[in-house]
């Protein structure tokens, strides 16, 4: 478990690029034959992967929860970026595709992960935030999820956004989780910017070829910052921050929320005249 402590904007302002991407950035998260995690003191939210490699791989609790088992007090929405793969909970078995999602429920106690075919892994991203009660474990499959369209081409932001852990695909306690995907040509996400002071995200940047990034640009409205973001990592930000950015070709990108509300379009909008 890789911890990562609360940052407030004004000592956000005084970091280098690389105390920037020690705080902010989550560089290890597919690992053959392991589950990585990493503990934000932000909502308490954990982001991590599982990459079965031949074995199932069990989810178990650690010593930073302080629980008798992982889901004791925590929910979890997957969403498998990688090949073919399935997920046991409690004795029963769930067949994940490729950009498949799933939701698990506080009080499940033994979750696995697998992969159909080790030569081709699954990859499991995950976002894991506390829970309250108990929900309804299930599958939510590309086609189920919401499916919003937005942007124009001649923004460069033409996408669609997937809701699969939602309030209008299933019930959880505080976790909403999605994956927006590009219209060819466009690379600009969130774009105009926003803030939501009452929810937190993390978003994981993925489809991209080695040479291909993404600027990530996050802070204070006023005072922007920006992380130079590479296939597979992934952002915490923190609820006073924008979260925007632009690839240098197309990509997709992971966002996981949690805080006070689950409403998606809580947002405050900052005018373009007001970013520096």
């Amino acid at each position: 478990m890789d911890i990562r402590e609360d940052v407030n904007s004004e000592y956000a302002k005084t970091l280098d690029t690389e105390g920037l991407r020690r705080h902010f950035l989550v560089k290890r998260i597919f690992v053959p034959g392991e589950i990585t995690m990493t503990y934000s003191y932000v909502d308490r939210m954990i982001a991590g992967g599982a990459t079965p490699a031949g074995k199932a791989l069990r989810l178990a609790a650690t010593k930073e929860l302080g629980t008798e088992y992982f889901f004791q007090r925590r929910e979890m929405g997957i969403i498998n970026i990688g090949g073919p793969g399935s997920i046991s909970v409690d004795g029963k078995k769930f067949t994940v595709g490729s950009r498949d999602g799933f939701y698990i429920s506080m009080g499940s106690k033994e979750v696995s992960f697998e992969s159909a075919d080790p030569t081709n892994p699954a990859k499991f991203y995950f976002n894991s935030a506390p829970a309250h009660r108990a929900c309804t474990t299930r599958l939510v499959t590309l086609d189920q999820a919401k499916r919003v369209e937005m942007g124009s081409d001649a923004e460069s932001n033409k996408r669609v956004i997937n809701q699969f852990i939602h309030p209008a695909v299933l019930e959880t306690c505080q976790l909403v989780m999605g994956m927006t995907i590009f219209s060819q040509g466009s690379v600009w996400n969130t774009m105009p910017v926003h803030t939501h002071e009452r929810r937190m995200e993390v978003y994981l940047y993925f489809d991209m070829p080695e040479d291909r990034v993404v600027f990530h640009f996050m802070g204070k409205p006023d005072e922007t910052r920006h992380l130079v973001v590479r296939n597979q990592e992934a952002v915490i930000s923190p609820s006073w921050s924008i979260h925007s950015g632009v690839g240098t070709g197309a990509y997709t990108f992971i966002w996981g929320m949690a805080g006070e509300n689950q409403t998606f379009t809580d947002m405050d909008n900052v005018p373009m005249s007001a970013l520096k």
